[in-house]
């Protein structure tokens, strides 16, 4: 309480101090930022209705209309539980094992779970977990079956793991629940999952995340606020049936489709063809192979805001600056290759806001970069009050949209968050415009590879896409700073 109370104490003396100046010429270097601020959180208060919207009207109709059809068929679902483990520390495979084993015990229509391993180690602790279990969990109705693999990368195991389960024959009405191995599912997964598959348009759906870092901190903060905000947004596109990720932490997938020969070979191998840098074969991002191939093929896609997995995360890097780098560059990269195909489906086949959230991740990063240069151009040619004010506006506007976040899960906030918000749009931002120009670049945060592997000495196209990369990205932000500098007016 304190710290708010610090926090707002500096915006009311700045807000006063800004205004006992010459406000005329302030506001010429803000004019940008004024126009921005029109856009953006007019695009924010669309969303946050539509979540409120989905909240509490349309999601409890929806799960009660579900429940009521799940209820009338002549028995439950199977579900088959995939799970794929690469080096987690054991004590958090232990908890997520024992998570997997009590969801695919209470599963009524029985269960089958695919564990995809590299390491022999991995192996042989899933299968002490399971000999372990407690004996209130009855796995009498459940099937293990552990399949070790070369290690050549997660694609390749999903899609090996995928055509077991094909052989299995799965139904129209079996589902299958795919989960990192350092998240926890809940234990309710199958009974809250599958009556939404009794509709025949529904392809996958996707729930709600809790984080859980070890220790307190800025990047614990960042973690929670990211899925403050992931829970307004994935609400509002709920509204549409067509969620703009199918999270690779854990999502749920109607069975015969996921077994379908063209979903596998779209998430075995999965590429763009891009005008600069050819053909960009995808490393990391299959839950956006995923998504992609449900969207294409006009299945909606459903987001659950009453369940929640548990995902264990930790730092990549020993300092926040570093992880939040690291991971913002596979997160975006996964995003951005996948969103200009995306953005290429005709509207009647994804819908109208589909189609302009799509297009607003482009147009997002070039307005989020042009407030803080308009206001870097207004403080050196305008007036030096232009800092001032903005700063005032920065911390205005996110402590309102902090709290408006906090209507939409737990209430309150610690007084990072409105830094935090304000640091992931405008870091993020440029970060997503550096990908956006070096698509071909990729690496997963715990394996090596992919084009993003420094070599001794790349060879020559290699080095020819890396300085057009370069050129280009630097052609665009100078002409985004020249615009900044008309629209401030600063040059006439």
């Amino acid at each position: 309480m304190a710290a708010h109370i610090i926090y707002l104490a500096v915006l009311v003396w700045l807000s006063v101090f800004v205004l006992g100046a010459d406000i005329s010429s302030v506001s010429k270097g803000l004019v940008v930022v004024g126009l921005i601020g029109i856009w953006r959180y007019s695009w924010a208060a669309v969303n946050f209705t539509r979540a409120a919207i989905y909240l509490n009207y349309v999601f409890p109709r929806l799960r009660a209309r579900a429940e009521r059809a799940y209820g009338a068929l002549p028995a439950p679902a199977h579900a088959y539980f995939l799970v794929t483990s690469f080096k987690i520390e054991p004590d958090v495979t232990t908890r997520v094992y024992r998570s997997i084993f009590r969801a695919a015990a209470a599963s009524r229509g029985g269960a089958t779970i695919v564990v995809s391993v590299v390491d022999l180690a991995d192996e042989t602790l899933i299968r002490k977990i399971w000999d372990l279990m407690p004996r209130d969990v009855d796995l009498s109705r459940v099937q293990l079956h552990l399949d070790r693999i070369p290690g050549t990368g997660k694609r390749d195991a999903l899609a090996r793991s995928y055509r077991l389960i094909s052989r299995m024959s799965p139904t129209r009405h079996d589902i299958v629940v795919v989960a990192d191995g350092d998240t926890c599912v809940p234990v309710d997964i199958v009974e809250t999952s599958a009556p939404f598959f009794t509709d025949p348009r529904v392809g996958a759906l996707t729930t709600d995340e809790i984080a859980e870092t070890p220790e307190p901190g800025l990047f614990r903060d960042w973690y929670n606020l990211r899925f403050s905000q992931r829970q307004m947004m994935m609400s509002s596109q709920g509204l549409s049936g067509r969620v703009l990720t199918l999270t690779g932490r854990m999502s749920v997938f109607r069975a015969d489709l996921l077994t379908d020969p063209g979903f596998i070979a779209q998430v075995q191998s999965d590429s763009i063809e891009h005008w600069r840098l050819g053909t960009v074969k995808f490393l990391t991002g299959d839950d956006k192979s995923t998504w992609f191939w449900l969207l294409a093929n006009g299945y909606l896609m459903r987001y659950l805001p009453d369940v929640a997995s548990v995902s264990m995360e930790s730092q990549p890097k020993p300092g926040f600056m570093d992880s939040a780098i690291t991971l913002m560059v596979r997160w975006f990269g996964n995003m951005l290759r996948t969103n200009g195909r995306a953005l290429a489906l005709s509207t009647s086949t994804i819908g109208y806001y589909t189609k302009w959230a799509l297009l607003d991740q482009r147009l997002g990063i070039w307005t989020t970069i042009a407030g803080p240069l308009s206001v870097i151009w207004g403080t050196l040619f305008v007036d030096v009050m232009v800092l001032p004010a903005y700063v005032a506006w920065v911390l205005f506007t996110r402590y309102v949209f902090c709290w408006i976040l906090s209507l939409v899960r737990e209430p309150g906030f610690p007084i990072t968050y409105p830094f935090l918000l304000w640091f992931s749009q405008v870091f993020g931002a440029t970060v997503k415009s550096y990908i956006l120009f070096r698509l071909d670049r990729q690496k997963w945060t715990r394996q090596p590879g992919g084009s993003a592997s420094k070599a001794a000495r790349p060879p020559l196209g290699q080095r020819v896409r890396a300085y057009s990369s370069t050129f280009v990205h630097s052609l665009a932000l100078g002409w985004l700073a020249l615009a900044t500098l008309f629209l401030s007016g600063v040059l006439r």
